[in-house]
Formats: structure tokens, C-alpha cells, sequence
């Protein structure tokens, strides 16, 4: 079975320059209407195991695909992007605000051994879902080795 963990917010750190890339990345690419300029956001997400995979699921309502990024790099798996505020019209007067915008960055370390190329991300119906296909991992199990003769024909 496959652990996972969340990354504590110390930990993250170390991740700052992979998120810093990210981050400068989606300055450059996103247009106007798509950047939220300032403000951090925390869409929640659920891990979810099943004997084939690991499957990372994550609240994108209004995010548009372009906006996020994901890697995997050392055990962790990192999500990142910005969502944009709804466009204000001047006739507009807001009563409630509750919905989150801004960047984010979340981090979810798992444990196991994953096949991270044939991983897939997908968002639908205003929901982010990365698979990761779990691949058998033979660390600490005895394999036998081929031994050649060293003769040559």
C-alpha cells in the first residue's frame, strides 16, 4: 500500500524554487484575465488509493487548464497555479465574497514507487485529477542476477 503525507508547511521550503519557477512560468504565459495579481488560495483536495493507482484529486472550479502546473519530483507531488477573481463590472456591488482567489501551491508527499510517465492530469468538471499508475517496487527484495561465464563464442 502506497503512504502518503501532507507536506508541512516548514518542508514546502524546500520546494520554494520549484514554485518560484512555476509561478514566474504562469506570469509570462497567462493572460491578464487569467492572473490574480495578489491574494493566496487553498482548494482542498482528496488522495485516493486503488490496487493500480494513486489518484490525487483537487477542487479547480474557474481554473482554467493553463493556469496550473504539476510535478513530481523526490517522493513529492506538487501542485501549483493561480486562480483569477471573477471580471468586476462597474454596475457591480458585492454583498458576500467567499470563494478563495490567487495563487496556491499545495504539496502531497507519497510513498511508493509510481510509473510518473504514464501518470495522466485531467480537469472536468471543475476538478483537477492526477494518476499516478503504480508500478511494483522491488526494493528490498531478494532479485537474482545472471551470472555469465565471461566466455566468449
Amino acid at each position: 500500500m502506497a503512504q502518503f503525507s501532507f507536506i508541512p508547511s516548514a518542508e514546502v521550503s524546500d520546494l520554494a524554487e520549484d514554485i518560484r519557477e512555476i509561478f514566474e512560468e504562469l506570469a509570462s504565459t497567462l493572460t491578464s484575465d487569467q492572473r490574480a495579481y495578489s491574494g493566496e488560495c487553498h482548494p482542498p483536495l482528496d488522495v485516493v488509493e486503488t490496487d493500480d493507482a494513486v489518484e490525487v484529486v483537487m477542487d479547480m472550479s474557474g481554473v482554467s487548464p493553463g493556469a496550473v502546473r504539476v510535478v513530481f519530483r523526490a517522493g513529492v507531488l506538487l501542485i501549483a497555479g493561480e486562480k483569477a477573481p471573477p471580471m468586476v463590472r462597474e454596475s457591480q456591488t458585492f454583498h458576500l465574497v467567499e470563494r478563495e482567489f490567487g495563487r496556491f501551491a499545495r504539496g502531497v508527499r507519497l510513498t511508493g514507487a509510481f510509473d510518473v510517465q504514464q501518470g495522466r492530469a485531467t480537469i472536468r468538471d471543475g476538478e483537477l485529477s492526477i494518476v499516478l499508475p503504480k508500478i511494483d517496487d522491488r526494493r528490498g527484495r531478494a532479485q537474482r542476477i545472471a551470472i555469465d561465464s565471461g566466455r566468449t563464442a
